[in-house]
């Protein structure tokens, strides 16, 4: 299945749009991945910790966006925007939330 920023895919018309398709996905982080986020923030750094959190539940939102798209006979979903909140006491949660518009392309 295609999915796609834009609004339109090169070369393949639009046929049917299906309506707007949307999934979330929350990923908390623990403890330790906090402590040694804190020791990178003091001595400076990317913390690898969370940037493999972040990625895990952008694939997570994207891989259920693309099944729910495929459930209502979309196949591919354009317009996809990707959204990262913090929630939780502390903001020790991460909420990734997918959007788009499911089509069907020729």
């Amino acid at each position: 299945m295609i999915t796609t920023t834009t609004p339109a895919i090169e070369g393949r018309p639009i046929e049917q749009y299906l309506g707007i398709v949307s999934s979330e996905v929350i990923i908390g982080a623990n403890v330790i991945k906090d402590i040694f986020a804190g020791l990178r923030d003091f001595f400076g750094g990317r913390s690898a910790t969370y940037e493999r959190v972040l990625d895990e539940a952008r694939r997570n939102a994207l891989a259920e966006l693309v099944q729910r798209a495929q459930t209502m006979g979309a196949n591919a979903v354009v317009g996809v925007d990707l959204d990262f909140e913090t929630i939780g006491a502390n903001g020790s949660m991460l909420m990734v939330i997918a959007s788009g518009t499911a089509v069907r392309i020729r």
